[in-house]
């Protein structure tokens, strides 16, 4: 029997990475029940209130249900949401707008937003992440549905290891329940020797392949960084952290010392660090300040400098830019 689905939803949150799993079960259902033409989205430039309103007003061949999945509305304002206000009150059969805001700090879905999808017979979901102190307690009731028991100090180390985002904690027990088998009991060892700090791994990862300027695996990285709920701010600190250890590089050797002496404030195991003085010397110092000033443009685009864009866009974006 197909899934029925109500005329609107607004998903909400600051757990962004169950958003994103939401976002796309729901475009999986989507084009299963009604083909890839039956299935409109709308997001950076094409994602304004105005726009969705058009769309819900035109009319439309599609055979079955029609979709609208609509991101980014976390940065809309309940001034611009008139127009929708009218289009989501006299939607057409068959229909189901769904509406996504990735919420942080002051950008929050607005309040009008939630009125009009209640009014139009809507579904309104919250995602939010837990408090950091309720992390332990949930990753051992989830380690117990995996089949592990996990004891509350090896939860409170999982946490400190991993971070405080539920999908990258749940992706850590998985590995944990694949690498111990049912049953296994998971004490403070296990964790410290079979996990770390993967998002930061991977963070540099990300600037790494930066720097080696492959844009295929740069943005592979970050969209397996993002998929599991990863936050910008952390990953800009951590590509910032990166640039900025590069650029101090670049410009000690083009200063002309020793590069046994760069190698060694860096700090990094030696075949890191000469995979970074190699990608060093071939962009320059010049280069790395640039990419540094880039990463500076990407923070404030991605705190609202940049109206329009999704956050993905702005990254994708940036890295095509740094990898010309």
């Amino acid at each position: 029997m197909p899934p029925t689905f109500k005329p609107a939803y607004l998903i909400y949150g600051d757990d962004h990475g169950r958003i994103a799993e939401r976002r796309a079960k729901l475009c999986e259902l989507a084009e299963a029940q009604s083909g890839a033409e039956g299935l409109e989205r709308f997001e950076g430039e094409s994602g304004t209130p105005e726009a969705v309103a058009a769309a819900l007003n035109a009319m439309t061949f599609a055979m079955g249900r029609r979709f609208l999945v609509v991101d980014g509305v976390e940065r809309w304002k309940d001034k611009e949401l008139a127009p929708l206000e009218r289009a989501l009150a006299e939607l057409p059969p068959d229909t189901t707008v769904t509406f996504f805001a990735r919420e942080e700090g002051r950008l929050k879905a607005p309040s009008r937003l939630h009125k009009a999808v209640r009014a139009a017979g809507g579904d309104i979901s919250a995602e939010e992440s837990l408090k950091p102190w309720e992390l332990p307690k949930w990753a051992v009731a989830q380690a117990r549905q995996l089949g592990l028991t996990l004891t509350p100090d090896a939860a409170r180390m999982l946490v400190t290891h991993v971070g405080e985002r539920q999908q990258r904690l749940l992706r850590e027990l998985e590995k944990l329940a694949l690498e111990l088998g049912p049953g296994a009991h998971v004490d403070v060892g296990e964790v410290g020797a079979l996990t770390a700090a993967s998002a930061e791994r991977r963070a540099w990862a990300l600037a790494d392949a930066l720097l080696s300027g492959s844009a295929v695996q740069a943005s592979s990285v970050y969209l397996s960084l993002h998929a599991q709920g990863e936050r910008l701010g952390s990953l800009i600190y951590a590509l910032s952290s990166r640039l900025r250890e590069a650029h101090s590089a670049a410009v000690a050797l083009e200063r002309g010392e020793p590069q046994a002496e760069v190698r060694r404030r860096l700090r990094m195991p030696p075949k890191a660090a000469d995979t970074l003085l190699e990608n060093v010397r071939k962009l320059g110092a010049e280069r790395l300040r640039q990419a540094i000033e880039a990463i500076a443009d990407l923070e404030l685009a991605s705190r609202g400098g940049s109206r329009g864009a999704s956050e993905e866009t702005l990254v994708l974006r940036t890295i095509r830019e740094l990898t010309r």
